[in-house]
């Protein structure tokens, strides 16, 4: 059995974050819900292969979590608007906004206007502001790549998990808002209620705290752990995991 996809739970907020296991051509959704028990191992790894629903087509090359036949190139991802709107996505309405993570990171990104506070919590976001509203994805760039140069544009996930169990720097936040006069705010909560920030792992076993965006946290032997849900796919699974891990300083309370 293999992790061959996650989801983060965020469109709609329907539906817990989950990790999809495949086996045999045929894949399963497990849910990450809050209490969820995980118990596996991590044995080898190589691409993921592709999934479409419930199905699952295998894959040996080596590259992870997709080898270059699996992995797809989003035309939109480095885009600052000189393009020729290639997507029909990009004729869109597009939301330009801010984004917010513990304790004082931000940057600025660009989605579909109707997707905005979906996209917010699919990052992981603490707080989010709407900044502009375009007829389109290439206007939306445009903008985008003139704030980056002094917000920037990318929080990376490591970063991220660093900010777990603090809170906002809000005199940062509003300082920042305060020179965009945005058209809405957003604030998020993840109900993690973390004391202490978990310590960085790559495992799938323990008892779920919750998930932030793509982050997975755990609890296991008294110790929670931040675990970007990406770094698992393209695991084959075994029945437990008995390595030493790191504890929190909680572990020792």
């Amino acid at each position: 059995m293999q992790i061959v996809d996650y989801e983060t739970g965020a469109v709609g907020d329907d539906e817990d974050a989950a990790l999809w296991l495949a086996d045999d051509g045929q894949a399963r959704r497990c849910s990450l819900a809050p209490g969820a028990e995980l118990a596996y191992g991590l044995g080898e790894r190589h691409c993921a292969g592709v999934r479409d629903g419930g199905t699952h087509e295998r894959c040996p090359n080596e590259g992870v979590p997709y080898c270059d036949r699996h992995t797809g190139r989003w035309a939109c991802a480095r885009c600052t608007g000189e393009c020729d709107r290639p997507l029909s996505t990009c004729r869109e309405e597009h939301a330009v906004y801010l984004a917010a993570f513990a304790p004082a990171m931000f940057k600025v990104g660009v989605t579909r206007s109707w997707r905005l506070e979906t996209r917010l919590r699919e990052q992981g976001a603490d707080r989010g502001a709407h900044l502009r509203t375009v007829a389109d994805g290439r206007t939306a760039r445009r903008i985008e790549a003139d704030i980056a140069t002094d917000v920037g544009d990318r929080v990376r996930v490591r970063a991220k998990r660093r900010g777990l169990a603090q809170s906002v720097d809000e005199s940062a936040w509003a300082e920042l808002l305060a020179r965009f006069d945005p058209i809405d705010t957003f604030a998020f909560a993840y109900g993690l209620d973390l004391a202490e920030r978990p310590v960085g792992e790559r495992l799938a076993s323990g008892r779920v705290r919750g998930t932030k965006g793509r982050v997975l946290v755990l609890e296991r032997a008294g110790s929670t752990y931040a675990v970007d849900m990406r770094d698992l796919v393209g695991y084959e699974l075994t029945d437990r995991d008995d390595r030493p891990l790191q504890s929190s300083f909680a572990a020792f309370e």
